[in-house]
């Protein structure tokens, strides 16, 4: 009787003293099959959770403008979670991947339990400023204006991160020297201004026709503007520079 509790004894040491071995070599399945055994729960490890963040900002703020560098929030050591089989990351809705974010984490198997994790994304690239003070009405040149590098993040909602988003364009507002570019606050120089009389062009399939006609809208460069003909009728075109509405048939 007394070998026989022993056996039993030395097999119950041995699985404990296994799960510690197997624990301490990093057998997850092994050790979390013989803790399943043993009726113990197993925790969640907090840097599982910030890694699977981190995997999910890298892969959705591909395509960014810049440089994108990720900061993942710490987990408070006290949260005691039961352990994620699989483990879903997302955005609550009506966030975006910019500045400070908070990614929830959710779980459904074995448990249900979900946490949010805040994290910061910092968008490094090129965004334009005045390189002198412009008057409102003033159209941008390339000299008007510099690119200078900084943290997107922290810049104005609609900032100016391309050439073409300036020259051309007319400021809205009189602005000093170094003052970052809003797009709101720039609009296409108008080529076709409302009451004018325009020159009205038809292209077809072998003919070019012309007439004046006067414009009923105002319009930038390749915008849409309609004109009216002088037999009453209106018709709609493409505004050129130089006073010009195109029609294509």
């Amino acid at each position: 009787m007394q070998s026989f509790m022993s056996k039993i004894s030395l097999e119950t040491l041995s699985k404990r003293y296994f799960i510690r071995i197997a624990a301490g070599l990093g057998l997850c399945c092994l050790s979390f099959n013989a803790l399943a055994i043993e009726g113990i729960e197993i925790r969640q490890n907090p840097q599982e959770l910030r890694d699977a963040v981190k995997q999910f900002l890298v892969r959705e703020s591909t395509g960014l403008p810049g440089t994108v560098s990720i900061e993942v929030g710490a987990i408070d050591p006290r949260l005691s979670l039961t352990h994620c089989d699989a483990l879903e990351t997302t955005l609550p809705a009506g966030s975006r991947l910019w500045g400070k974010v908070n990614v929830a984490v959710h779980c459904s198997e074995p448990n249900h339990w979900s946490i949010f994790v805040q994290s910061t994304v910092k968008v490094t690239g090129n965004y334009y400023v005045t390189t002198h003070p412009v008057m409102q009405g003033q159209t941008l040149t390339e000299t008007d204006i510099a690119a200078v590098q900084g943290d997107l993040t922290s810049m104005s909602s609609g900032v100016v991160t391309e050439l073409a988003q300036a020259v051309g364009h007319t400021s809205t507002l009189s602005l000093g020297a170094g003052i970052p570019l809003r797009q709101d606050s720039l609009r296409l120089q108008q080529v076709v201004i409302q009451g004018q009389v325009i020159r009205l062009m038809s292209n077809g399939s072998g003919f070019r026709v012309s007439t004046d006609a006067q414009a009923l809208n105002s319009a930038s460069e390749g915008q849409l503007v309609k004109v009216k003909i002088n037999s009453g009728q209106v018709l709609s075109g493409v505004a050129k520079a130089g006073g010009i509405v195109e029609v294509t048939n």
